[in-house]
């Protein structure tokens, strides 16, 4: 039951060797990539490849840690560089057993840069593992590397530190979160009345825990509904509460990352 590798491209407006350093110094590859929270390297000779350590915190305290090795190939004449990497762990909580990949980076005639990424990987624990990876931590991972890739293009382009983006989609999720109780409560409630208007508010609320593609149109729908309710004298001001506060997190929910904003499948 074999997997697709993972796959993620994006382009960006940068040149090729401020993209390299923003990816291959460690100091500043951990800053944006989710899928870490620590990269060392280790001491090397000049003929030897880059070996490394890595740690990913995975909550409650607990980290998966493992090993590495890179190695970047390019001519400073050419427009395009590779950088290979090998890695692995024998940690117990650690899924991945041992993968390898690559980064390429290309340099376009318009100013812009295609940042792509592709590796696949072996998983512990036998069958149990393959499942658990393919429907659970492979999806995960290929996001994460996504939004990942979303957060170092904003940060090179508009020079807007990940941390920053972290705190907002942490808000974000939140307003979401409350959105979606509120409607919950209002369909739970609203049974008493019409079995339609209590359907349709649990709906919504259940949008609010759907990653939409295009959510903004629901922050929009939203706030204008409570304005009417403003509008009619419906809990004035707890109306125009939500109905800032939809519109605000709509305006936040459009300047985050998101792994949207990748190619997640290889040009046939």
């Amino acid at each position: 039951m074999g997997q697709k590798p993972i796959y993620v491209e994006i382009e960006m407006r940068s040149d090729l060797d401020k993209l390299w350093e923003y990816t291959q110094t460690p100091a500043l590859h951990k800053e944006w990539d989710l899928r870490f929270s620590n990269i060392t390297y280790l001491p090397k000779q000049p003929d030897e490849k880059q070996k490394f350590l890595y740690e990913t915190r995975v909550g409650f305290g607990l980290k998966v840690s493992g090993t590495g090795e890179t190695v970047g190939v390019f001519d400073k004449c050419s427009s395009e560089r590779v950088s290979s990497l090998a890695f692995g762990s024998d940690h117990p909580l650690s899924l991945i057993r041992r993968g390898n990949g690559y980064w390429k980076y290309i340099q376009r005639d318009n100013g812009k840069m295609t940042f792509l990424t592709q590796y696949q990987y072996k998983t512990a624990y036998g069958l149990p593992g393959r499942w658990v990876d393919r429907l659970f931590f492979r999806p995960l991972l290929g996001w994460a590397t996504a939004w990942s890739f979303d957060a170092l293009r904003l940060w090179v382009e508009q020079n807007k530190h990940p941390k920053h983006f972290i705190r907002s989609a942490i808000v974000y999720v939140l307003m979401c979160l409350i959105f979606s109780l509120f409607w919950f409560y209002q369909g739970f409630t609203g049974f008493e009345t019409s079995f339609f208007t209590g359907t349709a508010k649990i709906g919504l609320g259940i949008l609010w825990l759907i990653p939409l593609k295009r959510k903004w149109v629901l922050h929009a729908v939203q706030a204008g509904l409570f304005a009417g309710f403003a509008f009619l004298h419906s809990e004035v001001l707890l109306s125009i509460l939500l109905s800032v506060c939809s519109a605000a997190s709509g305006v936040l929910s459009v300047q985050l990352p998101s792994a949207r904003h990748t190619k997640r499948k290889r040009k046939k």
